[in-house]
């Protein structure tokens, strides 16, 4: 199999922790100018835009040279530019360090705030904010947390190691433990391992199970039960990592995750800034060996899950606060 030419490093430095965006001309096409390709590929800026672009010196070569208006197409040459991003409404609660070395860099991340760039959330990430926050460019996210999952993320520092740690989720020897608060059901017999097939389909907000062969396993545990408000404290232990997996399962058993907006159905999407009610999900435990420094890793959040805490404020949506854990 041939392997792909690696594209050369981008020329524009980050921008408030955003990389910036790489393009890449086809080897094959009818294009005759760089910009005729732009207009034919972004076709949410419109020709427009790219033309503005173009006359102010926005989008440059390997090089690092404006790209001229009138520049002929060169199959296999990539061009960048930084993006005008969109206006986001900063999450007011604070991304915590747990951990920081040569190599990782292990963060405790809030409800609502995104791991990575990702649609309408680009500055308002975990990683973009611990580039800017740690003043370390080369910072990647080894794998992923829901937006409305808090808890613990592993993210790489050296770009050539990254791989080896996504590795240790792909081959799952990477422990992860997490907590929820649900409803209480006393006929639940517990603890048990919940075994189904999960799929979800492109543009779909959610994930279903479906019969045939088990691709995801999670182990639930009953820690505590809250008799007043009928609520109950959950381990949660997935042994894979298919989408939203726990929160699937747990709505199967009967028992969905207080806050969740999609299961058991989908509720209307809530206005930007509205933080009350955060999912009841907390990646508590990440244990690993490292792959880089053979040393054993074991990172527990610091967090507490507001429903089981304060119930009466996450009942009525009072957000939890900025400095809250």
């Amino acid at each position: 199999m041939r392997r792909r030419t690696p594209a050369p490093p981008p020329p524009l430095p980050q921008r408030d922790g955003i990389d910036p965006v790489r393009v890449r001309m086809p080897a094959d096409g009818a294009w005759s100018t760089v910009r005729d390709y732009l207009v034919a590929r972004l076709t949410g800026a419109g020709p427009g835009e790219i033309d503005a672009m173009l006359a102010s010196g926005l989008i440059v070569g390997a090089d690092g040279r404006p790209v001229a208006p009138d520049a002929a197409y060169a199959p296999g040459t990539h061009v960048w530019f930084h993006r005008e991003l969109p206006a986001e409404v900063p999450v007011p609660f604070p991304l915590t360090v747990v951990h920081r070395d040569e190599h990782i860099v292990v963060a405790d991340k809030p409800h609502f705030l995104a791991t990575t760039p990702r649609g309408s959330h680009v500055t308002e990430t975990a990683l973009a904010r611990l580039r800017r926050d740690l003043g370390i460019p080369t910072l990647s996210a080894a794998h992923r947390l829901d937006r409305l999952t808090a808890g613990l993320v592993l993210f790489t520092v050296r770009p050539e190691e990254r791989g080896a740690y996504q590795t240790l989720f792909r081959d799952r020897r990477v422990h992860k433990e997490y907590e929820a608060v649900a409803p209480y059901d006393p006929a639940l017999a517990l603890p048990r391992t919940v075994r189904s097939r999960i799929v979800k389909e492109r543009g779909s907000l959610t994930a279903h199970e479906v019969a045939g062969e088990p691709n995801a396993v999670s182990t639930v545990e009953l820690l505590r039960t809250h008799a007043e408000h009928g609520t109950a404290r959950y381990r949660l232990l997935p042994a894979t990592g298919q989408t939203h997996q726990l929160r699937v399962h747990m709505n199967a058993l009967g028992v969905p995750v207080l806050g969740d907006p999609l299961y058991p159905v989908v509720a209307p999407p809530v206005p930007p800034g509205d933080f009350g009610r955060p999912l009841q999900l907390l990646a508590r435990e990440l244990e690993f060996t490292d792959p880089v420094t053979g040393a054993r890793h074991r990172f527990r959040s610091g967090r507490t899950l507001q429903a089981w805490s304060a119930y009466p404020e996450w009942a009525v949506g009072r957000s939890p606060g900025p400095t809250a854990r």
